[in-house]
This record gives structure tokens, sequence and C-alpha cells, in this order.
């Protein structure tokens, strides 16, 4: 077997580790209320997935500073990864197991997205990549896992769920077994020490990218975990949420696919606003109807809501400093996706169970703030690319 390019690698990790999450962010909590968990208690669970992603960001991602471990931490997690989904089919409807479930897989699903973002954007910092469109691969595993899922759940029950998951993180784990042709090494010289997320989390521009990625991701949460639910009971079958979710990836992958191209010109601050302003409008429709023309709208959005705040992401992190990107990469994984969101996922819970759809004006109204936090391009720390790559090449 031929040795893959980096691109090659990466794009077919992405492909498998995303068509497990693919199933796993819209339908576990079918696969939790299937169980006979009332929707706080989903909510609760979900919520502490989310947490437990934030926990494993802030202490085990860090640590993870020099490129030549990325591969090897891939391994690992993509190994635990698999075991942990099995251990799901033992929990017997115990909502303690549920809980030591939940916790365990995302101990180790939640350092595997920055950690192999960090892979792709050390990559595409020495040119032998194009960030989006290898992350379009996982975008399209995303709605393949939404969309095969959601046939079989209708052919087949729920448990299909955990069996959909479980071969994707297989997929995934088989991939991060081989090597890439350039493999990834530490280029800088100094400055190669583990630094202090603390330290980090003093510094005013990183606090403000945090705030404002956190408002404009966070407000998906409601949806994340209760869109299914909402739309099931506006009686639309589960194929057809399948359908509505992987629209809104398909929404997504044109983003990545076109980000370079398209968004060459703008500015740090016109992604966000976009951003921002598309949250504002994708939950107050969310909130005020359930026609099948309007949730088509809704998903499109996604590429706006999601895909373009992401996209202003990476770009942000990809001008820091090569010993602070995994950190800077392991904060935004940890507060904004996953304190936050591991917050506002409880609340939407109790939100839900109370006043229904209303809580998505609770998401339309974080739109609305994040228009007032000003995050400024930051000045990159520009390295000599093609001694980096010759150093890469050694």
């Amino acid at each position: 077997m031929l040795t893959p390019s980096p691109y090659g690698w990466i794009s077919q990790y992405f492909l498998g580790f995303f068509f497990a999450y693919g199933v796993y962010l819209p339908f576990w909590a079918l696969w939790f209320e299937e169980q006979g968990v009332s929707a706080t208690d989903i909510g609760v669970l979900v919520g502490i997935g989310f947490a437990t992603r934030c926990v494993a960001n802030l202490v085990i991602t860090p640590r993870i500073h020099k490129a030549e471990h990325l591969l090897p931490a891939l391994r690992w997690l993509s190994f635990a990864a698999f075991l942990f989904v099995g251990f799901h089919f033992f929990t017997g409807g115990n909502f303690w197991l549920m809980v030591a479930a939940t916790v365990l897989f995302n101990l180790c699903c939640g350092p595997i997205v920055p950690l192999s973002d960090a892979l792709a954007n050390y990559y595409a910092r020495l040119k032998m990549l194009d960030y989006g469109r290898t992350r379009l691969w996982g975008s399209v595993a995303f709605i393949a896992g939404s969309t095969v899922v959601g046939y079989l759940i209708a052919w087949y029950g729920t448990d299909m769920i955990l069996y959909t998951a479980l071969a994707g993180v297989l997929f995934s784990l088989i991939i991060s077994m081989r090597s890439i042709s350039t493999m990834p090494k530490t280029l800088s010289t100094k400055n190669v020490e583990r630094p202090k997320v603390s330290q980090l989390l003093r510094e005013w521009p990183v606090i403000k990218f945090l705030t404002l990625i956190a408002l404009i991701q966070g407000s998906h949460a409601a949806y994340y975990s209760f869109s299914a639910i909402h739309w099931r009971g506006a009686g639309y079958s589960a194929d057809i949420i399948g359908y509505l979710w992987s629209l809104g990836v398909v929404a997504e992958v044109a983003v990545f696919a076109f980000s370079k191209r398209v968004f060459a010109g703008w500015t740090l601050r016109a992604l966000f606003v976009t951003a921002s302003i598309g949250v504002m409008v994708r939950w107050g429709i969310t909130a005020s109807t359930t026609e099948l023309y309007a949730l088509v709208m809704v998903q499109l959005l996604h590429g706006v809501t999601f895909a373009m705040a992401h996209i202003a992401a990476i770009q942000y992190i990809q001008k820091e400093e090569e010993h602070k990107m995994v950190a800077l990469q392991a904060l935004y994984n940890a507060i904004p996706l996953g304190a936050v969101i591991a917050l506002i996922t409880t609340l939407s819970g109790w939100g839900y169970d109370n006043f229904g759809a209303n809580v998505f004006w609770a998401m339309s109204f974080m739109g609305a703030v994040a228009l007032l936090v000003k995050v400024e391009d930051r000045s990159a720390k520009i390295i000599d690319l093609n001694k980096a790559e010759s150093k890469a090449q050694n």
C-alpha cells in the first residue's frame, strides 16, 4: 500500500471520524429517548458530553504540543473511542451507566477534533494542503453518516445509531495506523516548550476571540440536541430529519470547498459579522415555523452560522506561533465548543421542556450579542515556509 500524502491521510481520517460524528451529533438524543430518558435528562447527558470534551481539551490536548506527537495521539484516542462506543451496548437503560459511557467516549472524542485540525493546520502552514478542501471531506462524511443512519433507524430501529457510529470510528482507527509520506515534525528550534493555557487565557485578544466564537457556535446547542426531537414532533420521519441535517452539511461543504477563493479578500471581522447575522436569522426562523420550505432555508444557513465562523476561527489560529497552535486549538474546542455548549445544552433541555421551540429565540439573541464583540485580525508570525518545508523533508 502506498504511503498517503498529508492531504490523503487527513481527508480519509476526517471521513471516518466525521461519519461517526454525523451519527452521534443529531441522533444520539433519539437513542437516549428510546432508552426511556426524559428530555431534561437528555439535556444533562448531552451537556455532560460537551463538558467532558471541555475538560479533555483543557487537560489532555495542550500536552500534545509537538507536531511529531499528533499521529500517536490520534491512534490511541481512536482506539479508545472505538471501545467506548461499544460500551453503550451494555448500559441496559441505566442512567448512570449512560453517564459513564458518555464521559468515557467524549474523553477520547474531545481531543480528536482539535488534534486532527492541528495536524491539518500544520500541513496548511507548509502549503502542502488547503485546509478548507481537506476539511470538507469531514463534512461529506457527516452527510453520509446522518443520511445512512436515518434510513437504518427507519428500517431496523435506534440500535443502528450505535452500530453505524462504531463502523465510522473503526474506519478512522484503521486509517490512523498508516504513516504519512511527509511525517509531521516540529519545525521551530526555539520556543517549543508547552504553552500554559492559563497564560493564553490572560491575553485580551484571545479572550475576545473565545467569547465571540462561544456566542456564535454556542447558539447551535439547542439545534444539536433538540432539533431532531422538535421536527419529529412536528410529524417529520427519521429519514426526512436525516435529509435536513444533510442539507445543512451540504451548505457547510460548499463553504469549505470555495472558502479560499470566495473569502480571500475578507477580513476576520467581516466573516464573524456575517456569521452573527446568520445566527439571528436562522434560529429566529426555527423558533417561528416547522414548514418544510422554512426548514430548508434554516439548514442552508448552516454554511453561514457554522462553516464561515469555523473558517474564521481557523484563520485566526493559523496566524499564531507554531508552539501555540495546538493550545489555542484546544481552547477553541474546550471553551466555545465544550463548556459553553455544555451549559447552554443543559439549559436548553429545561427550556425545551417548558417552552418548546421558543428556546430557539434565545439562540437567535446570542447572534445579536456576538455583533458587539470585535476581534481584530492578528498579525501573523511569519515563518520561512520554504525553509520549514525543507526541514520537514529531512
